[in-house]
């Protein structure tokens, strides 16, 4: 096992009408927020109500930027920040999904630093501070609310990337499962395939730990007991805050204490279909995961092989592949490109932008062949 540091901050409030919470947290941090979301479904739920309330009963001046985009991008985040340091606020409220958490863990940063958030993701500028975040999840699915990472894409420059930074994670976090139930199907589905790609990461990256590979196992069961039983019954709360504590754990930390890395080879694949195509984060890992898995399966099969024993009782790779397969596809989540409408006649735009970014992982490395071996197999 390697030695690590353990490091968390978030203050992590979770369950039923947990957001009465907010207005007390948030005065303790001064007195203006701006308050960040996308469109829609937060005033549906009722989270942006519920917020708003909580922040004017505190007396706390509210500045709004909406509009940031299920795929984030750069460019809302620059406008966001350029508001905040304008408006000279003291926090960021961040209400919804990881794409508008990560944007707000951005617009922190730059607005505490006074600079570009492209400067920021590619480590031109090297942060030191962020004002305060607080964030209200309204979909369970990337665990940035107990995490210091974001992600982002940048159309100038054709790169879907993430970045991590102590100073980002939120101060914050409030975690009311009851918001998520108007998450639809087809999105719901995605959250559960984000979290079990984020266990996925983990058990594939570099390192042994036998500890962390537990808490991998133990969360990806979780998922596959719970998964099916939520996608029958959409509306069922404690299903729903089952998938959401599974979600924050698979990425805020546990399942990599003791290792080197994680591997991030799958994302790496999976951010390409997501800038190309506008394709769902989610989907995309459930169409890279079992093509990335047979391409390993070439080289070194043990890993996935002692994967499918823990979690199917399966005894080959294959049949731990055709597992997840199945798994997914009884979510409802795409396990081609072609059943998220992406074509073979694409094959040429992916490859090129796979290689031209050298897409691949921390610890399993790919190479063009293996780049193109796997987007043959998902594009069948």
């Amino acid at each position: 096992m390697e030695n690590f540091t353990a490091y968390n901050p978030t203050k992590l409030h979770f369950g039923n009408g947990i957001i009465k919470d907010l207005g007390e947290a948030a005065a303790a941090l001064g007195k203006k927020a701006l308050l960040v979301y996308g469109k829609g479904s937060v005033m549906r739920n009722g989270s942006y109500a519920d917020t708003v309330a909580q922040l004017k009963n505190n007396h706390i001046g509210i500045i709004e930027y909406n509009g940031i985009k299920p795929n984030p991008v750069v460019d809302s985040v620059d406008e966001a920040a350029a508001l905040g340091i304008r408006e000279n606020i003291d926090m960021v409220v961040a209400v919804g999904g990881g794409s508008v958490i990560d944007s707000a863990k951005i617009i922190a940063v730059s607005i505490a630093e006074k600079a570009k958030g492209w400067d920021i993701m590619t480590g031109k500028q090297k942060p030191a501070t962020s004002v305060p975040l607080i964030a209200v999840l309204t979909l369970a699915a990337t665990g940035t609310e107990m995490n210091p990472t974001a992600v982002l894409q940048n159309h100038e420059t054709d790169q879907k990337i993430g970045f991590r930074n102590p100073v980002m994670f939120p101060v914050h976090s409030f975690l009311d499962p009851g918001y998520t139930k108007s998450v639809p199907a087809n999105h719901t589905a995605y959250g559960i395939v984000d979290l079990v790609a984020h266990s996925l990461e983990a058990w594939f990256g570099q390192g042994d730990a036998p500890l962390s590979d537990s808490f991998v196992i133990a969360i990806i069961n979780e998922a596959l007991e719970v998964g099916p039983l939520l996608m029958k019954n959409l509306e069922n709360y404690e299903y729903r805050a089952r998938i959401m504590w599974a979600a924050t754990n698979a990425l805020n930390d546990v399942t990599m204490h003791g290792r080197i890395s994680g591997d991030w080879g799958v994302h790496a694949l999976g951010h390409i279909l997501s800038y190309l195509y506008d394709t769902p984060h989610g989907a995309t890992l459930s169409i890279f995961y079992p093509a990335w898995m047979r391409q390993l399966a070439q080289k070194n099969p043990d890993r996935i092989i002692k994967l499918g024993k823990a979690l199917f009782d399966t005894t080959t790779a294959e049949e731990t592949i055709s597992a997840f397969e199945n798994f997914f596809r009884e979510l409802g989540s795409p396990v081609k490109a072609s059943e998220a409408g992406i074509g073979k006649e694409k094959e040429e735009e992916i490859l090129s932008l796979l290689n031209k970014h050298n897409a691949s992982g921390v610890h399993i490395r790919l190479n063009d062949y293996d780049r193109k071996a796997i987007v043959n197999m998902v594009l069948q």
